[in-house]
């Protein structure tokens, strides 16, 4: 009966968020837990900060003091996790991890799913969905990674850039 890993919280002490997990990516790797503790993540966001009127892309944590780990519990891998230097336990009642809920996962956007996109730079398209809905626009960039597309759309006689997230538009046919 395979089942399904879950997402859950490890609590760290703050600024120890990628020693605990490379130390954990580590051990997984040492000890062939490939199958048990699956992914590990820090989950950051880049942020632009403006100091001293210069410009710069800075990686901040969104959640200081904590790894997301997916996993199937066990013993095992409960212990693993626990005992990770840096480590000071689940996000749980007393010492009962909680997986996180799909909900939950989704929200927090730690599962990324693929979005294909049938259009590219140059491509006109039709948006579909939030504030600018039913405009046309030309897409000028398109990032997967960060799942966002920027379409320059003509309002009231000026060409706006507008970013987008990538369902959020769709090519005309």
């Amino acid at each position: 009966m395979p089942e399904d890993a879950k997402w859950y919280v490890v609590h760290t002490y703050s600024g120890y968020e990628n020693k605990v997990a490379s130390n954990l990516e580590k051990t997984v790797e040492n000890r062939q837990l490939h199958d048990l503790i699956q992914e590990i993540r820090v989950p950051t966001e880049t942020v632009t900060e403006i100091k001293d009127n210069k410009r710069r892309d800075v990686e901040r944590k969104i959640f200081p003091g904590y790894v997301l780990v997916k996993m199937l519990l066990t013993d095992e891998s409960w212990y693993v996790v626990r005992n990770i230097r840096g480590c000071t336990g689940f996000v749980g009642p007393s010492s009962k991890p909680i997986p996180l809920t799909d909900e939950e996962v989704a929200k927090l956007g730690v599962d990324q799913k693929e979005i294909e996109v049938s259009y590219s730079v140059g491509d006109s398209v039709h948006i579909i969905d939030g504030p600018l809905e039913g405009f046309v626009g030309t897409v000028e960039e398109v990032d997967v990674d960060k799942n966002r597309v920027r379409v320059t759309v003509s309002m009231f006689g000026r060409e706006t850039p507008v970013e987008l997230e990538l369902d959020q538009a769709e090519a005309m046919e």
